[in-house]
């Protein structure tokens, strides 16, 4: 028991050294309150100590003073949380708390929301089932070098807002969702009042903008601040650029892409892949002699598959065959080879213009490694807290029904989430995280491109509640600083296996560059099977309107899933049609190794992740032993020698999609647009990126459709005359006419024939006569906060009169219509379903096309 005891103490130390203290305060002055007294329930009483979230019971206020505003001090991990106030300790006493200052969660019930950094936040006292002042900050970074440390907001309102101290410049940190180089911060208030404030770029004076005298104000010294009136129940100031007075929002076709934006990935498991010492295993060096198979570097040449950037399953020190449970995180395994031998084959990839990242497993270890070896012989050993133990057995069952996931050892309990050869490290130990953050460094420093993160939503437990705490969140987030000061290009995906919409917090606010969209995998491959695009249409405009633009990525299937050929019944068709469809859409391509042959694979771990087929001879071309796993029977016919002869084949099919998507930016960086199409199986989508684009129209059906008809109400493109091409065949298809809008209507590509059962068109559209002149496209206009949840800001630099604006649905239903006169026009978004729409905005001759994305 003084054991228990001890490991507690240190647990909530451990846990205290990385927590914000948070203080609740709420105004009884006009409330009767019970004698059960005033309580606060919310999602944060996990993090804080507390048994469960949504307890309206346990977290109670105190007034010391008698004054009727009651408190309470909690201390909590940063992250954001909802919570509401509760007359009594019961949920008949809870307040209703008003639409205009809360956050609905889907069912009409609204919460109020607090975000906590790493400075102390005293909340001010807002009336029960009342609002405060809320004051939101925006500024345009786009063009600047954002500070690793941020971008903040200092002013005289900090100290009303709950700060220590005004002029605090590492306090109110303002961030962007959405990777648009829009930075945002909201701040409550208890009363309206005139404020001062300036932004900083980073978190010290340093830092801070030098604002122009035209909207500065002399503090008395020369140095200029901006003013704002909050006056309303809601202020927005901004969006502004970064030490200028020109009001600059962000256009929601200037969005942000990098380096992976323009790779195609390519899954390796390095003991599947070629053999070059025949003891039955793949090696470094037997991938390194394959480099030429997966891209030679010469872009003129096409016997390549053409991918960019590969991703090596677990290659570091494992005594199991998957490699996931490590024991050396500086060491690579030995059946793949020497450190020696691994940076050979870093160096000849990058010779090709190849990128590589590695899994990283940072959730567990292996039960042999030296850390857990000691840490179980000794309650005292120094490695003991690297580790979550408990003298007795908690008993709870895992996040997915596993029956318990602690596991004896020794007369104590450890947790292990996944099974008990791989114990769940305690990133609370500080030292446990330094020299974690030192093994991410170390890879760094060899080369590495970046990482595959695995399983990141059980990272950092809280208790019982063993996924997507807010621990784990702040855990990324310092994860990427590592990432980023190491290398500032490195690449970071992570393994979140959820709901699309539960997987958005793991891909913003500095956390990881994207996440595998498994619920658009799904979508394709049961599309494709049922031969309806309405469940892909669905879900492939919920994941645009949800991610950051393009930050995520598509596949079939990976390493735990059957192999995607199996799934779709050995249909090649339907598999040549599942490729079309993800490689041509937007997001980070990734493709598992041989897929592109048809390998097969269902059932346990190691029947999907079997040799590489090569040739039809001895092994399938895989080694010269005996291979450390059976083949596929179909190799014979399933292998690349034989299907790099057949210009049919489906590993031709592969390379010429890839190299589409390699040789068309559009293809790569283009922005989505659903397009309007008749009959059940008819999926299409237009890429769009400047001023040309590419619609993709696919037959999901099991019959050729004759003439299918495409209408696309509205896009950012210039109105004019379109050439026409599908790429994948050359064919040349006419020219299009864009209307007004961008957008033509009822269009049927007659000159190509009929589109045949699971076939793909891939027409690009190049403008020949651009009707509009190009002053009408200098219209400076903004959307803001975008997305936007109950209302959006339309901002014009210089009207000319009155303006239009006008907002489409993606079906091109008319949403909204109006004129204003000046500069700003408050769009109302609260009953508008979730999702993007297009909003046109005219003044005089000049107009621009924006998108707007809403949320819940």
């Amino acid at each position: 028991m003084k054991q228990l005891v001890l490991l507690l103490a240190l647990l909530t130390g451990a846990l205290s050294l990385r927590a914000t203290p948070l203080t609740f305060r709420v105004d009884m002055r006009q409330q009767t309150v019970p004698a059960t007294g005033v309580h606060v329930a919310g999602t944060f009483q996990r993090a804080a100590g507390f048994p469960t979230d949504w307890d309206p019971a346990t977290t109670a206020l105190t007034d010391p003073d008698g004054d009727k505003v009651y408190e309470l001090t909690v201390n909590i991990p940063s992250g954001t949380y909802r919570y509401k106030f509760i007359n009594g300790n019961a949920w008949g006493g809870a307040e209703p708390v008003p639409a205009t200052c809360g956050q609905d969660d889907g069912g009409g019930n609204y919460n109020r929301m607090v975000t906590v950094g790493s400075a102390a936040l005293r909340l001010p006292a807002i009336a029960f089932n009342g609002c405060a002042t809320r004051l939101r900050f925006v500024v345009n970074m786009q063009g600047q070098t954002v500070s690793a440390a941020g971008i903040h907001v200092a002013g005289n309102f900090q100290a009303l807002a709950g700060y220590a101290t005004d002029w605090d410049p590492a306090a109110t940190k303002l961030t962007d969702d959405n990777a648009d180089g829009v930075y945002e911060a909201e701040v409550q208030l208890p009363a309206p009042g005139r404020f001062q404030y300036k932004f900083i770029n980073g978190d010290t004076w340093a830092g801070a903008e030098i604002v122009p005298a035209a909207c500065g104000q002399d503090d008395g010294s020369g140095n200029r601040n901006r003013t704002v009136d909050a006056l309303q129940d809601a202020n927005v100031v901004g969006p502004v650029c970064f030490s200028s007075c020109a009001s600059c929002g962000a256009s929601p076709t200037n969005y942000a892409t990098h380096w992976w934006n323009d790779a195609v990935f390519y899954e390796v498991f390095v003991r599947s892949f070629y053999d070059s010492n025949g003891d039955g295993k793949g090696d470094f060096k037997g991938l390194m002699q394959k480099l030429d198979y997966l891209n030679d570097g010469d872009p003129a040449t096409t016997t390549d598959l053409g991918v960019t950037a590969l991703w090596l399953m677990p290659m570091m020190e494992s005594p199991s065959y998957h490699g996931y449970d490590v024991t050396n995180y500086q060491a690579t395994e030995p059946d793949y080879g020497t450190m020696a031998e691994f940076e050979a084959f870093m160096a000849a990839a990058h010779a090709r213009g190849i990128k590589v990242i590695i899994d990283l497993v940072l959730n567990h270890s292996s039960e042999q490694h030296p850390w857990f070896t000691q840490a179980a012989s000794s309650a005292t050993s120094p490695y003991r807290d690297w580790y979550r133990w408990s003298a007795t057995n908690p008993g709870y069952s895992g996040p997915w029904g596993q029956p318990t996931v602690w596991h004896p050892r020794n007369g104590s309990y450890y947790y292990g989430v996944f099974w008990s050869g791989m114990p769940d490290l305690n990133w609370n130990n500080p030292d446990l995280k330094k020299t974690m953050w030192d093994a991410t460094r170390f890879w760094l420093n060899k080369g590495v491109d970046g990482y595959r993160l695995d399983a990141v939503k059980y990272l950092d437990e809280n208790g019982p509640t063993l996924e997507d705490t807010p621990a784990t969140l702040d855990l990324l987030h310092e994860f990427n600083g590592v990432v980023k000061q190491a290398n500032a290009n490195a690449f970071t995906v992570g393994e979140a296996w959820s709901k699309t919409p539960a997987v958005l917090p793991y891909v913003t606010n500095d956390r990881l560059d994207v996440c595998f969209e498994f619920d658009l995998a799904e979508a394709i491959v049961n599309g494709v099977s049922s031969g309806s695009a309405a469940g892909l249409r669905s879900q492939l405009q919920l994941v645009d309107a949800t991610y950051p633009k393009l930050q995520y990525a598509t596949f079939l299937t990976n390493h735990d899933q059957n192999r995607v050929l199996g799934q779709l019944g050995g249909n090649l068709a339907r598999m040549k049609q599942a490729a079309a469809l993800y490689l041509s859409m937007p997001g980070v391509p990734f493709l598992y190794y041989g897929e592109e042959v048809g390998l097969l694979g269902s059932g346990t771990d190691e029947e999907k992740r079997k040799p590489m087929q090569w040739t039809a001879g001895t092994n399938a071309g895989f080694s010269t032993g005996t291979p450390w796993r059976g083949l596929n029977s179909n190799y014979a016919q399933f292998n690349v020698a034989t299907q790099a002869a057949d210009p049919a084949s489906l590993l031709n099919h592969y390379k010429k999609l890839i190299a589409l998507r390699t040789t068309h930016e559009t293809l790569r960086k283009g922005y989505l647009l659903p397009v309007t199409t008749t009959g059940t199986s008819l999926l299409s989508y237009t890429r769009v990126y400047g001023t040309e684009a590419v619609v993709v129209a696919a037959n999901l059906g099991g019959s050729a459709i004759s003439q299918p008809t495409l209408s696309l109400p509205l896009s950012s493109l210039p109105a004019g005359s379109y050439l026409v091409t599908e790429l994948y065949s050359g064919q040349t298809a006419g020219t299009l006419t864009l209307d007004a809008q961008g957008g033509f209507s009822n269009w049927q590509p007659t000159t190509l024939r009929a589109l045949s059962a699971n076939a793909t068109w891939l027409l690009r559209l190049t403008p020949q006569t651009v009707t509009s002149t190009q002053t009408a496209r200098q219209l400076s206009a903004q959307l803001y906060p975008n997305p936007a949840r109950q209302q959006a800001q339309v901002v014009v630099a210089d009207p000319a009169g009155r303006t239009a604006v006008t907002v489409f649905d993606l079906r091109g239903q008319l949403r909204q219509q109006a004129t204003f006169s000046g500069s700003r026009y408050q769009l109302d978004t609260s009953s508008w379903p979730a999702g993007t729409y297009l909003v046109r905005v005219q003044s005089g001759k000049r107009t621009t096309v924006q998108r707007l994305v809403v949320v819940p």
